[in-house]
């Protein structure tokens, strides 16, 4: 199969391109360092001729309230590119309860890429994912002061980005879900609890207090970023990833 794979220099669609390839499919990554912009259009087209499925892995270049924007306009586009080129299958990836927290300005962008995706010509498959564990030290640096980083208590099932670039690869091969794929890590943490497990693996100085109002994860209410029941859970524990 001939997969375009838009977004796919980064840090997941680098890696579902060398998992199709290897399993012996013609993966081809484009970004706007391959002369794509998903943006502006230009080089859609020519991305997108002879593929079978398109994988969207593009992302935001910010979290706050021009996102939404970023996701309409780039998948404007990149289905009116698939529609006219005949591609079967549509992929892209969001986030676990990612249309359950509307105070987020980011989860809301994901959730309207989803519902254009769901209103767009092409079948398509949604694989939602928990968040990363390569993301984690950004988390901790949103929050740092001095020597204290503060952290809500929120309940958060990390996944290592290689097991999400396994299940979007495997979602892409098969036939469109027209509906969600959820994956997730083997097993849950609270926030402030992981970012003390990472600081006593790796210290640097700084030390972990609770605090439920600090940083993105505080609008978080209950335990909507944990996986549902039917969702696959990745082999990959954090403790054995940090080590």
């Amino acid at each position: 199969m001939k997969f375009a794979v838009i977004g796919g220099t980064g840090l997941i669609g680098s890696q579902v391109v060398t998992e199709l390839n290897e399993a012996g499919h013609d993966a081809v990554p484009h970004s706007q360092s391959t002369g794509v912009d998903v943006i502006t259009g230009k080089g859609l087209e020519q991305a997108v001729e002879g593929a079978e499925t398109v994988i969207n892995l593009t992302n935001s270049p910010t979290f706050d309230e021009a996102s939404p924007a970023f996701f309409q306009t780039s998948m404007d586009n990149l289905l009116g590119a698939a529609q006219k080129g005949g591609v079967q299958h549509f992929v892209i990836l969001s986030i676990v309860g990612v249309d359950q927290v509307p105070e987020l300005d980011y989860y809301r962008a994901k959730a309207l890429q989803e519902d254009v995706l769901r209103a767009g010509p092409v079948p398509y498959s949604i694989v939602r994912a928990t968040q990363f564990m390569e993301f984690v030290d950004a988390v901790l640096s949103w929050t740092t002061d001095g020597d204290t980083v503060r952290l809500p208590s929120t309940p958060i099932q990390p996944i290592a980005a290689k097991d999400v670039a396994a299940a979007v690869a495997e979602v892409a091969v098969g036939t469109p879900l027209r509906g969600i794929h959820n994956v997730a890590g083997p097993d849950v943490y609270r926030l402030d609890e992981l970012g003390r497990i990472t600081l006593d693996a790796h210290p640097d100085g700084r030390t972990v207090t609770t605090d439920d109002s600090a940083g993105m994860f505080a609008a978080v209410r209950g335990a909507v970023l944990i996986a549902p029941k039917d969702a696959h859970i990745a082999p990959t524990r954090y403790t054995d990833w940090l080590s």
